[in-house]
């Protein structure tokens, strides 16, 4: 095993010394370094930052966000674009973008994009949230009422009535009670049946409304689109003052807003956009796997997985698979939902998968453990360690290397323990039948052998004379049976 553990170790050693030469070289900084950075800050302020936002919205994605928004402000950037087509997302990871954008000095742009795109759900709250709100032509936004992750029930009230059946005559009142009219008049928004549903809606409709009275928008459609769920298509929102502005990409957007008064944490400030040169921020690998995982139909998945893999493993103790699967996927689902923080997650994953690798010198899985062991640690260290915070980044060789260290671990430890499964048994009395030995005295039915040194009552089929070489075909207690060798 020292074989195994020693070149592992060195190359930690040299990861970490590669790591540690890479964080202390830019603390050297070479002459004329302060005027190299006045003049990227002076850049930035003339350029916009477009962040991408596409598909659902998690934990991933908003800190790929608010990361953006902070590195906006850290170059001095003059706006941020954020250009969206979302069905929707997490209301814990919404909330965290909304924070992000009303805390931001640097000027956030909505903008729902390209054509045939969509801000639906939790993309409409940043709409309402952000400085600009703007959609290009053929995109629509809307539908914002809050469902739980598993789909919603139908609540008493709006239940179908089964084929066959008579509605209640207090059902078919309300039903003409709630029934449009022909004045014109919108009809009164439909009432959640469940107190549960009746909270939440209450808290979004709150939430939205806030948000457009900050902003001046249309705070009344708000509360449409978190009752009723309706949509909007993007003439129409402009129309309603739901959006400030339509354009048809993003340079023409850059010019329609120029000028235009915007209400910053900080005071009022006015936008200088035309003919900002943008740069785009696109998601690095490590977000880009997170997004993966944290797409709400793979975190549901990852949840069933993770819950029916322990069952599995508690109704069949030792099938080992399913508890290992299990685990890291229940693991990775609770940080898909927000429940476990990316810290927190991290650190159990790592701590599982060091736990896992130890158990396979223990436990007899034939590898199960030690591979789950080394894809745990590797998944946790990509989610614990941020790249983007100064002075927490890890290296890569560094995570290599130890997941290389723990997999050439477990490769030694599987083939040891083949090697020893495969080894001839050296005790018992499987070891001495088929094993020789010398006749002490003449067998002639009964008589002695000598085997290893001892001394051995035999019995013989056949005559065998004294000093003549056995074989020992069965042993029964301490009696052995031999024959002629």
């Amino acid at each position: 095993m020292r074989s195994i553990f020693l070149p592992a170790f060195l190359t930690i050693l040299a990861a970490a010394a590669v790591a540690r030469a890479q964080a202390q070289a830019p603390a050297v900084e070479p002459a004329g370094k302060p005027a190299a950075d006045a003049e990227s800050a002076s850049s930035s302020a003339g350029s916009a930052l477009l962040l991408r936002l596409d598909g659902p919205i998690g934990p991933a994605t908003s800190h790929y966000i608010t990361r953006g928004i902070e590195r906006a402000r850290e170059e001095s950037h003059a706006v941020v674009i954020l250009q969206m087509d979302t069905p929707g997302g997490l209301d814990t990871a919404m909330r965290d973008i909304v924070k992000a954008i009303l805390a931001s000095p640097v000027p956030v742009i909505s903008f729902v994009a390209p054509n045939g795109a969509r801000g639906a759900s939790a993309g409409g709250y940043i709409l309402y949230a952000s400085h600009v709100a703007a959609m290009a032509p053929a995109t629509n936004m809307g539908s914002m009422t809050p469902v739980s992750i598993g789909g919603q029930e139908p609540s008493p009230r709006e239940r179908p009535t089964p084929p066959g059946v008579d509605e209640p005559k207090d059902r078919q009142k309300e039903d003409q009670k709630d029934a449009p009219d022909d004045s014109g008049a919108d009809p009164p928004p439909a009432v959640p049946g469940t107190a549960m549903e009746r909270k939440v809606v209450n808290d979004a409709v709150a939430y939205v409304r806030g948000l457009a009275e900050l902003r001046g928008r249309n705070a009344d459609w708000a509360e449409r689109a978190v009752r009723d769920g309706v949509n909007v298509q993007a003439s129409e929102a402009l129309k309603q003052n739901i959006i400030d502005v339509v354009a048809s990409d993003v340079p023409d957007l850059l010019a329609k807003i120029d000028g235009r008064a915007v209400k910053l944490a900080t005071g009022e400030h006015k936008l200088a956009t035309r003919n900002l040169m943008v740069q785009t921020l696109e998601p690095d690998w490590r977000t880009q796997v997170l997004m993966v995982l944290t797409n709400p139909t793979v975190a549901y998945g990852l949840l069933l997985i993770g819950i029916y893999g322990l069952l599995f493993e508690g109704y069949n103790p030792g099938a080992v698979l399913p508890g290992v699967a299990g685990v890291i996927c229940l693991l990775l689902a609770l940080f898909a939902f927000q429940i476990l923080p990316v810290n927190y997650a991290g650190l159990a994953l790592i701590a599982v998968g060091v736990g896992l690798v130890i158990a396979e010198a223990f436990v007899p899985s034939f590898g199960t453990l030690g591979l789950g062991g080394v894809i745990a640690f590797v998944i946790g260290s990509i989610m614990l360690f941020d790249t983007d915070v100064p002075g927490f980044g890890i290296a890569l060789p560094v995570i290599g290397g130890i997941a290389t260290a723990a997999a050439l671990a477990l490769v030694g430890a599987v083939w040891l323990f083949n090697r020893a499964r495969l080894r001839p048994v050296v005790t018992g009395a499987e070891q001495i039948v088929g094993s020789f030995g010398v006749a002490e005295t003449s067998i002639d039915g009964t008589g002695t052998v000598r085997l290893g040194g001892e001394i051995w009552n035999a019995r013989a089929s056949a005559p065998i004379a004294a000093g003549q070489r056995v074989r020992i075909t069965k042993m029964e207690g301490l009696l052995l049976h031999v024959e002629p060798a």
